[in-house]
């Protein structure tokens, strides 16, 4: 499948949203998970299966050193984005693989959450930072149920920053391992404050959508 009709097809199924119009990094992770989706179904490794890699990667976080936690956030990371890719290239997309994708991911971020909750950080805000995120995602779904066709909005609290918070907040509790407690706390609050914003700019969007 050539960049172009990818390109046509990922948009299809993101709202329309269209990554040549995209910031050179977002465009430049969509083009690679293209080519690693490409060379992943030239393999004949399917979708599903890659997104069983990406969760069982999830799943290990809370259980190994912070250190190894966020490289297996990053592995799992590029595992939730050429699932899709694959899907795409494959002609495999489907409703079934959708869901799964999606019960994948917030597990996945249950995981990254109790490996902070392991590290030090306080239960309750733990869990209000998962609520958040699963909230955010909850809503564009119920949004697309009810007719909304479009993206919506891409908020500062999407999954890619709870990616890329869970990498670093893993990364800096580890090299500042005394204090390691404090940084995971610091963390949950950054992906629990990022979340609140991300949905009300969603919530916004998502208003302004359907009652157009």
């Amino acid at each position: 499948m050539t960049w172009d009709a990818y390109v046509t097809a990922w948009s299809a199924l993101h709202g329309g949203f269209d990554p040549r119009e995209a910031s050179p990094v977002v465009r430049g992770w969509i083009r690679l998970a293209w080519r690693a989706g490409t060379l992943l179904a030239r393999l004949g490794i399917g979708p599903s299966t890659v997104t069983t890699a990406g969760l069982l990667l999830c799943l290990a976080v809370p259980f190994v050193p912070l250190w190894a936690g966020a490289l297996l956030v990053l592995l799992a990371a590029f595992a939730d984005a050429f699932d899709g890719a694959v899907a795409v290239v494959t002609g495999r997309v489907s409703r079934i693989g959708y869901v799964y994708d999606s019960v994948a991911d917030r597990l996945g971020e249950l995981a990254w959450l109790a490996a902070f909750w392991a590290a030090g950080a306080p239960g309750w805000l733990v869990v209000a930072g998962l609520a958040v995120s699963w909230l955010h995602e909850y809503l564009r779904a119920r949004a697309a149920a009810t007719g909304m066709t479009e993206i919506g909005a891409v908020t500062v609290g999407e999954r890619p920053t709870r990616v890329s918070v869970a990498i670093s907040g893993l990364i800096i509790a580890a090299v500042l391992f005394p204090w390691s407690s404090l940084v995971v706390t610091a963390a949950v609050i950054v992906w629990l404050v990022l979340g609140l914003i991300g949905f009300v700019q969603l919530a916004l969007a998502v208003r302004s959508a359907l009652t157009d």
